[in-house]
């Protein structure tokens, strides 16, 4: 039998110049001596940021560690041919106290190409939304590099993207390319790639404590934008109890939904793959062999590929967003 279990990892606590505190009035997650928390990175491979395990007999090693110790154990044994040493999903919570920068990602191409890291491809769910809340996600029109670099030399970037008016319980899928920002007063929940390659577009003309302004990528942006108009960019679902609710599905991982007011089973022995749970609101319990891992809201859990079943009871019902990596098809 492995000796793996359901993880939990220390939370990894980011200030930053548009952060707040939601992350510990809504999460309940203590961040100081920051002044504040814009992010926090509670399951990451990325180098420099490596999580740290917090509960059971493996608690102090990291995800790298006991990546390469288990192995296909811990991912599946796909994703371990396919990523090898490297964890393949980084998730976040994000609270921002004033709107983030415009920005871009690259895919997985451009960002080998430049930085020999993977692209970067993520999703966005909505915990919680301030009255009047927005983000923007894409191009309001049909637009080409000559277009858009006159909108944002001219002062005008801001006329050509494409700004949704947000509500907890929304989902935004945001491929490499997509230009994109998350507004002020908005809780997300983040599953992505893990690549922490950003290039910022626009930055409102902010300064920093020391009165610096941040760095832009003008011209790193210009081959990772896709400037397509889509009909589209917040994500179509309908919600459903005591059901998986499909969300997002891509090469990089799947999402569902799993709103559950009672007890329930879940068999994993057809993924190999590591499932991720996400609490997002309530509290349940994850049985497995003879143990249990009590589980509330803001706790993000690690369940590895060797553990191919669990048992889940609640009292009070919970949300939880449920990731994972679907075999590429032959």
């Amino acid at each position: 039998m492995s000796a793996l279990y359901p993880f939990i990892f220390k939370t990894i606590f980011k200030d930053k110049i548009w952060g707040g505190d939601k992350i510990k009035t809504y999460l309940h997650k203590d961040f100081s001596p920051l002044p504040n928390c814009g992010e926090t990175w509670e399951i990451s491979g990325v180098k420099g940021d490596v999580s740290v395990i917090k509960n059971g007999p493996l608690a102090g090693k990291d995800l790298a560690e006991i990546l390469s110790t288990y192995q296909g154990e811990l991912v599946g044994k796909h994703n371990y041919q396919r990523f090898g040493n490297e964890f393949p999903i980084l998730v976040k919570f994000i609270d921002a106290n004033d709107d983030l920068s415009i920005q871009v990602h690259p895919n997985d191409e451009l960002a080998e190409k430049r930085h020999h890291s993977k692209g970067k491809t993520e999703m966005w769910y909505v915990i919680q939304a301030d009255p009047g809340s927005t983000l923007i996600s894409g191009f309001n029109q049909e637009v080409n590099e000559q277009i858009y670099l006159d909108k944002l030399n001219s002062g005008h970037i801001m006329d050509i993207l494409n700004r949704e008016q947000v509500h907890a319980g929304d989902v935004f899928f945001l491929p490499a390319g997509r230009v994109h920002t998350i507004g002020k007063g908005l809780l997300i929940a983040e599953i992505q790639q893990t690549s922490d390659i950003t290039y910022r577009i626009y930055d409102f003309d902010r300064v920093d404590a020391q009165g610096h302004k941040r760095e832009l990528h003008t011209q790193e942006a210009l081959a990772a934008l896709d400037y397509h108009v889509y009909p589209h960019y917040k994500s179509q679902y309908t919600p459903a109890k005591n059901e998986p609710v499909n969300v997002a599905r891509c090469p990089y991982f799947t999402t569902n939904i799993l709103e559950y007011t009672q007890d329930t089973q879940h068999d994993y022995s057809a993924l190999d793959s590591f499932v991720i749970h996400v609490c997002v609101s309530g509290a349940y319990s994850i049985r497995y062999n003879d143990t249990h891992l009590d589980v509330t809201m803001g706790d993000c859990v690690l369940i590895p590929a060797s553990i191919t079943n669990i048992g889940i009871q609640t009292s009070g019902g919970f949300k939880i967003l449920e990731s994972f990596i679907e075999k590429e098809s032959d």
